[in-house]
């Protein structure tokens, strides 16, 4: 990719935001951390209730449609935390515009529109983000460090638990909730950040096969699934995903078996290192007890440190931790376990060759 588009090293970075829903107050904290070097010039939303929050929160001037924010800003950059299935050509019509875009998870919620997001960026010379905010957490930090000094020896065995709770409620509170083309089920919208941790951590997917179901919500898509993963080193795995925990999110966890290292990372949100076992010393070790924390929001605190990679790589100062490719890899796993579910059988990648 050749980003054609020049550095920003005189002045703050200006952000736009597009969707004015629960995820913006993330990113309107993350800017404010961030003051000194950047900015919001916009905001805007549909839903004039949500966009008047959010011009009372920022002070920034709102807009009702994407076309207004992006002929009535001068922003570098626009922050896409829209329903998932808009970020596709929301994100090419600001690539047109010649700016960079910032997208919420998923980047989509096909596989074909990921692929264009990641064409129209390159076309156009920008950079596209993809947050994935909860690699920055401590926790998983510690857990990436000890893979990348290979302390696992060869990982054997990966179990991934998402349970949590989404009561009908929150899918009655906007019409996108719970419908394929636009939000996707508790894989695709939930538990994103988690598959995410399936190549991430431990590398690329061989192939998946999935069950998934839906049990309780009045929804189109799953409340419930399980997948099983082989990676291409050789190594098994499943992940467990349900939104109908009683009363309340119970557990995001990981755990990692290996010839010589066992980790389970789990909490309600990969927020406490539960179990640490190496049969190395690394000073590492000494952070394990302070990487962990309290939290009751599943988002985690990873936003302003993920911003910061995003601000520097627009000041030339960093290479994006995540860019449009990074965020296919998980877009691939979902896509593929969707079809697994879907299709009733194993499901390898990739999916084009």
């Amino acid at each position: 990719m050749f980003i054609t588009k020049p550095f920003v090293r005189d002045r703050k970075i200006r952000f736009a935001l597009v969707g004015c829903g629960r995820i913006s107050a993330n990113h309107f904290d993350a800017l404010d951390r961030h003051k000194e070097r950047a900015e919001l010039v916009g905001v805007c939303d549909i839903d004039p209730a949500a966009l008047a929050r959010a011009e009372s929160r920022t002070g920034a001037p709102g807009f009702r449609s994407l076309d207004a924010l992006l002929s009535g800003t001068d922003a570098d950059i626009v922050i896409l935390s829209t329903p998932s299935g808009l970020h596709a050509d929301e994100a090419i019509q600001v690539a047109a515009s010649g700016r960079h875009v910032m997208t919420e998870k998923p980047m989509a919620t096909r596989w074909r529109d990921g692929k264009r997001m990641v064409q129209a960026c390159d076309q156009a010379g920008v950079h596209l983000f993809v947050v994935k905010q909860n690699r920055r957490n401590a926790t998983l930090q510690l857990v990436k460090r000890a893979i990348d000094k290979k302390r696992f020896g060869r990982i054997y065995m990966v179990s991934i638990n998402v349970f949590w709770s989404r009561p009908q409620s929150y899918y009655d509170s906007a019409a996108w909730r719970g419908t394929w083309e636009f939000d996707g089920g508790a894989f695709m919208n939930q538990a994103s950040h988690y598959v995410d941790l399936l190549d991430w951590l431990i590398g690329p997917v061989e192939s998946v096969q999935a069950y998934t179901a839906t049990l309780e919500r009045h929804i189109q898509v799953e409340d419930t699934g399980v997948v099983a993963i082989r990676w291409r080193t050789g190594a098994l795995g499943s992940m467990n995903v349900t939104m109908l925990a009683y009363p309340k999110n119970y557990e995001g966890s990981i755990t990692i078996i290996g010839e010589t290292g066992t980790v389970r990372v789990g909490g309600v949100a990969v927020n406490k290192i539960e179990h640490w076992a190496f049969a190395d010393q690394d000073p590492d070790d000494q952070a394990v007890e302070q990487a962990s924390y309290d939290t009751t929001s599943v988002y985690g605190f990873g936003h302003p440190l993920y911003y910061d990679n995003v601000i520097k790589s627009l000041r030339g100062e960093a290479a994006p931790d995540t860019d449009g490719r990074e965020g296919l890899h998980s877009l691939e796993i979902l896509i593929a376990t969707y079809i697994s579910a879907r299709d009733g059988r194993r499901v390898a990648l990739p999916l084009e060759v």
